[in-house]
């Protein structure tokens, strides 16, 4: 005991409560996925709070020199339902038996395209599977989980997300390194009593403290959070003598009596939105918006004392009236005499959750799959509609390239990490989470099936223990509006997020984006003048157009559209569905067939012309990305789910795609920028503001006599989309007048830019409105410091160019259009310019770019399920050692029926020559 009182006093300045604001890693290792139910248990520094497994605890040490750690262990208990308890239904004792165990399962959010308006869209997920589950619990003895009445997840009513609550055994004890001396919770008699009461707080503290992770986390996400309308103090009300009566209502347009909405100015009673599935209305009342502007309508039959469903159109979005007792009463509605007769737009997306489509097919749920474990086959946690980022890195981690960068110099990485990694976030401590992460599932460390009682028993259903990668969402997600949330990304998004991550933190190292990117050389060709011009740009994806009208099975389409329109006017259940058969030939055709491009601003003529653009690989990437453009937008741009089965070839040639160059005898247009206008020139070149006879006509922006002329036609063409003013201006200007298009092309390729809906500045301008004919040259200071990061000179100047030589917004400058400055490197490279006419001879010139054959054969591809990618689910299937796998979260499973002709991201790997 004297040793050990002695071990601890002289560890005892060390020691640290934890204080508010201090953040306790008592989950999980920093470079591990060790947890405190791991076999090794977690070793939580009594100094800094970090957490560590076993095999990470004693390197801590050495680095730092902190010698004292809480040591927590937890083992499940297995639960039992003791005999003499009663079945709740028959009254019958129950048999011994373990409970069951739930996985986790997540409701899916709802959210519109980022910038472009688009009504309500519904998820078809959720409640069905919960539903299966509810009703064998309730077989198994146990009592129905309760139907969700609110569209939430974590909060009362709302969905349950949690886990089967398991009772452990907790061991809880002090140990000193690196004598490896244990001390129980318990030990501490003896020693004097200040010392014994600091430990004992400190132990206490820790145990007691929220967690890092849980901190970081969203604890519930509740769809039903609206604000406040815009609309709601200011709404005029037409004086026109209209009385809604308390029922027996019809929309005015038509003859239907369900889902009606009162337009809150006029009193018009008009349907609603028409459904992806086509249920729902016929789209009179938000037609009667467009028509009048009258931007609020309330739901007939939702109005109740408590409230109703407002819905504001200007807004897009469903909304609160504060003043809505006032506006109903204006047309003789009292709210507080009012009864529920209909569905609220809640209650609507909650049932919406109960069909199923394409789930079955692509889970594989109607076959009994075989479980997987060991190296190769961990599952990922889903953390709250992460399956995204699970499926993702799954593919990722998978390729050679990869796992030599993050994985094999997994030693060495973590030798270079620094003392935090948890916050410090440099580009060393992204390497550390990637590497901890490929190590987390390709080790097999945490590919064990799920067990009660400690030991490790297989299961049939294949949910194995997997690893919760909380810290790698946190960080790959920081400071990025949509992924530092808990909604639900689109995959392609994510996998391009995360390559740009990774182009950041490998600009002076190996770079396993290689794999991926290639040259897409565009040829644009002026019909009037038969001038051409090229033009290459780095990619990293191959969108493929889906032709529907190439299906071969129009026929049985025709028929399904039939009976369908039928069972919706009779009210009856809607057919089986029917979905399009495309050939895959037929979507490569379209790739490959040239493109008209109107309103084309051809140099060789000076004016607008039409031109043809034919899109061709400049090379062949190792590993092809083909991603199916399923999700479009229809004539009236509400967002929809193309279903659609396309037969994708276990191997595939495009060797035909290879781009040519210019050929003899073709003549290239002139490379001018577009016009500017001058004094003489008339004005309103930039939008439409005010009247002819005075200068607010122009934009109030670009009033110098330096101001691009801009194309008015297509500037409103973008804004009536929804996007805003400032950013459409500056999609036509970088696009050269080339058209609707290509603007919009700008737009969705720079929609998360910080300054996407910043005023246009002009080179040579230090802001809007400018008249400063060149600002002053950028620092030497400031151009050492960026390039001191990794970038080139070349790049730097540009930055600080654009951004009137601000050095803080010149990173960022440089990270929101890095795509655009590795193209023009690329362009550098193909068209034959040495380092020294681009950038600086010290600095590697542009992207490297692989190239080789054009043929490969499939090894991965990844499914969506549900109408949106802001919905639904995501699994990957990934052939290895010969066979296909299917990952879905947790479950990893040998695939049966690869669902190969509803992926939606498909891997595609260079067959050696």
């Amino acid at each position: 005991m004297a040793e050990l009182s002695e071990a601890l006093l002289s560890v005892l300045p060390s020691i640290r409560v934890p204080k508010a604001g201090d953040r306790v890693h008592k989950d999980e290792c920093a470079f591990s996925f060790d947890t405190p139910e791991s076999s090794g248990g977690l070793y939580i520094c009594m100094n800094t709070f970090l957490g560590f497994g076993k095999h990470y605890v004693e390197r801590h040490f050495q680095k730092t020199g902190q010698r004292v750690y809480l040591h927590l262990k937890r083992t499940r208990k297995p639960s039992f339902s003791f005999p003499g308890s009663l079945d709740p239904r028959s009254g019958c004792p129950k048999s011994l038996s373990l409970a069951p165990f739930r996985p986790r399962a997540t409701l899916m959010s709802i959210r519109k395209p980022r910038g472009v308006p688009a009504p309500l869209t519904l998820s078809p997920r959720f409640f069905s599977m919960r539903q299966k589950e509810e009703d064998a619990n309730s077989s198994a003895g146990d009592p129905p989980r309760k139907k969700p009445t609110r569209l939430a997840i974590g909060v009362e009513g709302g969905f349950d997300i949690t886990e089967e609550k398991f009772e452990y055994d907790e061991d809880v004890k002090i140990v000193i390194l690196p004598e490896h001396l244990d001390i129980p919770r318990d030990g501490l008699e003896g020693l004097p009593d200040m010392v014994r009461d600091r430990i004992a707080s400190a132990v206490e503290a820790i145990l007691t403290a929220d967690s890092a992770s849980r901190k970081q986390e969203v604890q519930a996400w509740d769809g039903e959070v609206r604000r406040v309308s815009k609309h709601a103090f200011s709404l005029h009300q037409l004086q026109n003598d209209v009385r809604i009566p308390p029922c027996g209502w019809k929309c005015s347009k038509c003859d239907m009596r369900e889902n009606l909405w009162l337009n809150m100015t006029d009193g018009a009673i008009l349907c609603g939105r028409r459904y992806f599935d086509g249920s729902g209305g016929n789209n009179h009342a938000v037609e009667h918006y467009r028509e009048t502007g009258y931007p609020l309508a309330v739901k007939l039959g939702t109005i109740t004392p408590d409230g109703a469903d407002v819905y504001s159109y200007d807004e897009d979005d469903m909304v609160l009236d504060p003043n809505l007792a006032e506006h109903l009463a204006h047309f003789g509605i009292d709210m507080l005499k009012m009864q529920k007769t209909d569905k609220t737009m809640t209650e609507l997306e909650i049932d919406m959750n109960q069909r199923i489509g394409e789930w079955e097919l692509i889970q594989e749920s109607g076959v009994q799959l075989k479980p997987l474990f060991g190296p190769g086959y961990t599952g990922i946690r889903n953390l709250g509609n992460s399956c995204y980022l699970n499926s993702v890195m799954q593919v990722l981690f998978s390729i050679p390239d990869f796992q030599r960068k993050y994985v094999d110099k997994l030693e060495k990485i973590f030798q270079s990490a620094p003392s935090d990694p948890t916050q410090d976030f440099s580009t060393q401590v992204y390497v550390d989470f990637w590497a901890k992460l490929g190590h987390g599932l390709l080790s097999g460390e945490y590919s064990k099936p799920v067990s009660a009682e400690g030991e490790q028993q297989p299961d049939q259903k294949g949910v194995q223990n997997g690893i919760a990668p909380r810290m790698f969402k946190s960080l790959i997600g920081k400071g990025h509006p949509e992924f530092s949330t808990n909604r639900q990304q689109d995959a392609q998004e994510f996998f391009l997020h995360f390559i740009n991550m990774v182009e950041r933190n490998c600009r002076s190292s190996e770079n396993p984006n290689e794999v991926f990117r290639f040259l897409v050389e565009e040829k644009l060709k002026c019909l009037a003048t038969e001038k051409v011009k090229y033009t290459q740009r780095v990619d990293y994806i191959m969108q493929l157009p889906v032709p529907m009208d190439a299906a071969l099975n129009k026929d049985e389409l025709l028929e399904y559209e039939e009976k369908k329109r039928q069972a919706e006017e009779e009210k009856q259940p809607l057919p089986e569905l029917v979905r399009a058969k495309v050939p895959f030939s037929s979507c490569l055709e379209a790739y490959g067939a040239p493109e008209q491009v109107d309103d084309f601003w051809s140099t060789a003529l000076q004016a607008k012309s039409v031109a043809l653009k034919t899109t061709r690989f400049a090379s062949f990437p190792d590993y092809l990305v083909i991603q199916i453009k399923k999700f479009t937008f229809g004539l009236d741009w509400v967002p929809k789910k193309l279903d659609v089965s396309i037969e994708m070839p276990e191997e595939l040639d495009i060797s035909a795609l290879q781009g040519t160059g210019l050929q003899d005898g073709e003549e290239e247009m002139p490379d001018i920028a577009p016009p500017l206008v001058t004094p003489d020139e008339p004005k309103g070149s930039l939008g439409f503001y005010g009247n002819e006879d005075d200068d607010s006509f122009c934009s109030p922006h670009f009033s110098s006599p330096t101001s691009p002329m801009l194309d008015e036609s297509v500037i409103i063409q973008l804004v009536e989309m929804g996007f805003p003013m400032d950013a459409c201006r500056k999609a036509v200007y970088y696009t050269g007048n080339s058209g609707v298009e290509a603007a919009m092309n700008w737009v969705m390729s720079h929609m998360d830019d910080p300054d996407f809906a910043n005023p246009l500045v002009l080179p040579g301008s230090s802001g809007p409105g400018s008249t400063i004919a060149c600002p002053d040259p950028p620092s030497e200071d400031s151009v050492a410091t960026i390039v001191s990061m990794g970038f080139s000179r070349d790049q730097a100047m540009k930055a600080l160019r654009a951004t009137n030589n601000s050095l803080e917004r010149a990173v960022d400058w440089i990270f929101s259009h890095i795509d655009d400055l590795d193209a023009e490197a690329a362009m550098d490279i193909s068209e034959g310019r040495s380092a020294a006419d681009s950038i600086s001879e010290s600095v590697p010139v542009g992207p490297k770019v692989r190239d080789g054959p054009g043929k490969y054969q499939l090894f991965a591809f990844i499914s969506h399920m549900g109408t949106s990618t802001m919905c639904g689910h995501y699994v990957c299937h990934i052939k290895k050692d010969g066979r296909w796998v299917i990952y879905n979260d947790q479950k990893v499973c040998a695939s049966e029926k690869p669902p190969k002709d509803l992926g939606y991201i498909y891997f595609y790997q260079r067959i050696p020559s």
